[in-house]
């Protein structure tokens, strides 16, 4: 086994450690390098937070990452939560933002037509 593939399983059990430990039932991420800034990734991180205040879901973390490497699909969402699959969704704007909240963090089904990845937990 290499040390990179040491790095990613220690990242990925601290992101389930960190997810499954405390209230929060979901975790938001928007990535927030350079290309998410200028393809608006300011506006849809708001626009998250916005509607979780709203909501009072206070099971819900939003936070923000880096640059993800996936610039033509900016802004990038990955939605996380404990055992179910990590859904990363694309191309994402305030009104699809909305959705989101909606159908997947609420009601628990994620909006296939936005997602660019789905992968296990």
């Amino acid at each position: 086994m290499k040390v990179e593939d040491l790095q990613k399983i220690r990242e990925r059990t601290a992101r389930k450690l960190a997810l499954r430990s405390g209230s929060i039932r979901v975790k938001v991420i928007v990535s927030m390098g350079t290309s998410g800034i200028a393809a608006g990734a300011g506006n849809v991180l708001a626009t998250f937070i916005d509607e979780v205040r709203k909501r009072k879901l206070r099971d819900v973390l939003v936070t923000q990452a880096g640059e993800r490497g996936l610039s033509s699909a900016e802004p990038v969402v990955e939605v996380r939560e404990v055992d179910r699959p990590v859904v990363v969704y694309g191309d994402i704007t305030p009104e699809k933002a909305r959705r989101i909240v909606t159908e997947h963090i609420v009601n628990g089904n994620p909006v296939s037509e936005y997602a660019i990845e789905v992968r296990p937990e």
